[in-house]
């Protein structure tokens, strides 16, 4: 199979598709790997890695789209990037299609074959190629938010840490998953006092056991969210619906009544986010102020970190990446069921059920399809 690996083109996007490690595997299985000049460099990879492992670069991007069987990547496909996609092409990458309606407009007008890392399943439970960067996410949350509580960021100018005699500033998680774990982790680290709250009771004691009494762990209901929301210093929202929208725990009321410069990010933004107030951000622009509340809500936080994403998300997709170029799309999903829950759109048709219910859309079972 020929694969294309394009640089990625979302703002402050350092991260890319496949590590030279990954098209070492590829290219030693008879495949071919054409890749993006430079699209490595973001995260510390230079053309001459990928030469040495056998990969061509080109400096034509529309060159990888014309004529590679399967593009990979991070990011969803821009605009300009989903024009040059073919019909029966195979598309692998992250796509959060439930808020995008344009993104999934082009998509279907595409006709290509559209696979998503964040909806593919694992028969022990989660999700395999979401929770790397979820991982990482959950642990630049509190490095962003504590660095947005600071003064000159317009934060109140609160240490997490704080020092002797003055208090420790105040975390309060939304999720106790992969996200809320991680933050959980290096909050904890920080000296910060961390509240944890889910609406899974066995979430809530996984955390115990691992956290003991350093977590405060919490049932999450209305009530409980504004009773301590309203003396946070900093809100990290981590929850997930797989493939769905994500709803909206944190209302503009219970915003209102939060402290002037405290902080929320809201790590859910590529799904919609979990706060009423949130919208994406960039890197460029990465937070915005509501109701005397800083607000970070980058779509792609791990980019910060690109190197240590990058490796970690090749780690995770390089067998699914194998398979495909292996067997092809229909057989590699056929096979494997949780795998196949990645198909969300198939020659002009949704095939992931939270995408279509989301934009109210025809939803075709993805299982009528691979057994054609």
């Amino acid at each position: 199979m020929l694969i294309g690996v394009p640089c990625e083109i979302k703002d402050h996007e350092y991260r890319v598709g496949m590590i030279p490690g990954t098209v070492k595997e590829l290219v030693t299985n008879n495949h071919q790997v054409l890749i993006e000049q430079d699209a490595g460099l973001g995260a510390g990879f230079t053309n001459d890695d990928y030469l040495k492992v056998g990969a061509s670069v080109v400096e034509d991007v529309d060159k990888i789209f014309a004529t590679a069987d399967m593009i990979v990547k991070v990011k969803e496909p821009q605009a300009g990037e989903r024009k040059k996609l073919r019909a029966d092409q195979l598309l692998f990458t992250y796509l959060h299609l439930a808020p995008d309606t344009d993104q999934t407009a082009d998509l279907i007008e595409s006709k290509a074959v559209c696979i998503a890392y964040e909806t593919i399943t694992s028969p022990h439970g989660g999700l395999p190629l979401l929770a790397p960067m979820s991982e990482v996410a959950g642990r630049l949350a509190v490095q962003a938010g504590s660095h947005c509580l600071e003064r000159a960021a317009g934060g109140r100018g609160v240490l997490l840490g704080g020092v002797a005699g003055t208090g420790h500033g105040k975390v309060v998680i939304l999720g106790a998953g992969i996200v809320g774990i991680n933050a959980a982790t290096i909050a904890l680290g920080m000296g910060a006092h961390v509240v944890l709250l889910d609406n899974s009771v066995d979430a809530l004691r996984r955390a115990e056991a691992r956290f003991g009494n350093g977590v405060e762990t919490v049932f999450s209901n209305a009530a409980n969210l504004e009773r301590h929301l309203i003396d946070a210093d900093l809100v990290i929202g981590g929850v997930l619906i797989p493939g769905a929208v994500t709803p909206k725990l944190v209302t503009t009321e219970m915003v209102k009544e939060m402290g002037k410069g405290s902080v929320v990010v809201d790590v859910a933004i590529d799904q919609g986010g979990c706060i009423a107030t949130s919208h994406p951000t960039t890197h460029s622009e990465p937070t915005f102020v509501v109701d005397e509340v800083v607000h970070y809500c980058v779509a792609n936080m791990p980019s910060m970190v690109a190197r240590t994403s990058a490796i970690a998300l090749n780690n995770a997709t390089l067998p699914y990446i194998l398979r495909l170029a292996q067997k092809g799309y229909k057989q590699a999903l056929t096979e494997d069921p949780h795998f196949a829950e990645g198909l969300n759109v198939h020659h002009g048709q949704i095939t992931y059920k939270a995408v279509a219910e989301a934009q109210d859309l025809p939803y075709t079972d993805k299982r009528k399809i691979l057994i054609n």
